[in-house]
């Protein structure tokens, strides 16, 4: 029994970890995009940042000895390959051109509920109480962060494109939970990247002009976005969705607006207006509720009550 408890303990905290290091690098990946976005068109940044991926991830699949995954694993790889991979990096790269900061992060934010909603519905995870409240003082949280730092610059094209980008998130993370229960972490994750990345080969010549006058440092922005934010954080997360549910995982994205916040004010030196920082409290009091879990009744407890 000791020895059961010691090893979900640690278990829980390597998700604790694989959780804050995805979170981290998908907050400097909102930073990196509005850097590298100024020298390249959105289709050639996501397609150079997912082949920069998917050579990092199929390198260390080769060294690990992973081959190929399963058959029943493919449907639900394609699935994260073709939504997430391609189909989100890419609107939310465009949306991103086309909207201001704070009104994308808003719409963006809607992506956790519709993944409550497809993991509830379609994985039979249910809709836990503390999740559906978590959920909306979280959303409540960003969209205060969203008002206070949005220019009003945000046009029908960016809404349009953030809301894809958002359904894109839902139905990519839905399918890549059911290619978890047949496939590694690092197999759904290094596959779901390169068809992701294939699927943006009409890209390829715009990618290759924007390499040619990009400045050396956007560059390096574009491999920083594809072997961390897109390779390690993506690994990360696809290990701690195997060992959590969708629903509950996916409210956890909501602290990525405050780290962006927070990095902003740390790297471009832009400072929140102390609304957002409101807001951004607000967001993380939603994430502790929606994680929270109810507290189970030991059976032995439970019978000498019983007794009683």
């Amino acid at each position: 029994m000791e020895q059961a408890s010691a090893d979900n303990s640690g278990d829980r905290v390597k998700v604790a970890v694989a959780v804050a290091i995805t979170m981290l690098l998908w907050a400097s990946a909102f930073v990196g995009i509005r850097y590298a976005g100024t020298s390249f068109t959105p289709g050639a940044l996501a397609l150079g940042r997912l082949l920069a991926g998917a050579v990092g991830l199929g390198a260390i699949l080769l060294m690990r000895g992973e081959g190929l995954p399963p058959r029943a694993a493919w449907p639900g790889i394609v699935g994260v390959g073709v939504f997430w991979f391609g189909i989100y990096t890419v609107a939310l790269n465009w949306g991103e051109q086309h909207a201001d900061a704070g009104t994308a992060a808003l719409i963006v934010g809607i992506g956790p509920i519709l993944l409550a909603i497809m993991s509830g519905w379609l994985l039979r995870e249910g809709f836990p109480a503390k999740l559906l409240v978590g959920l909306a003082i979280a959303f409540a949280g960003t969209a205060v962060v969203g008002f206070s730092t949005g220019d009003g610059t945000t046009t029908v094209l960016g809404v349009v494109l953030c809301l894809v980008a958002a359904a894109g998130y839902a139905v990519g993370v839905t399918a890549q939970k059911t290619a978890l229960k047949h496939a590694s972490a690092l197999q759904v994750t290094t596959f779901g990247c390169a068809i992701g990345a294939l699927g943006c080969l009409p890209f390829a010549g715009q990618l290759a002009t924007d390499l040619a006058g990009a400045p050396t440092a956007a560059t390096l922005a574009m491999l920083y976005l594809g072997l961390l934010p897109t390779a390690l954080a993506f690994y990360t997360w696809a290990y701690a969705l195997s060992r959590t549910t969708a629903g509950r995982l996916g409210a956890t994205t909501y602290v990525v607006p405050v780290l962006v916040v927070l990095l902003s004010w740390l790297l471009l030196g832009e400072v929140p207006a102390p609304i957002a920082l409101v807001g951004g409290g607000l967001a993380l009091v939603g994430v502790a509720v929606s994680r929270t879990k109810r507290k189970r009744t030991d059976p032995a407890d439970a019978h000498r009550v019983a007794t009683r």
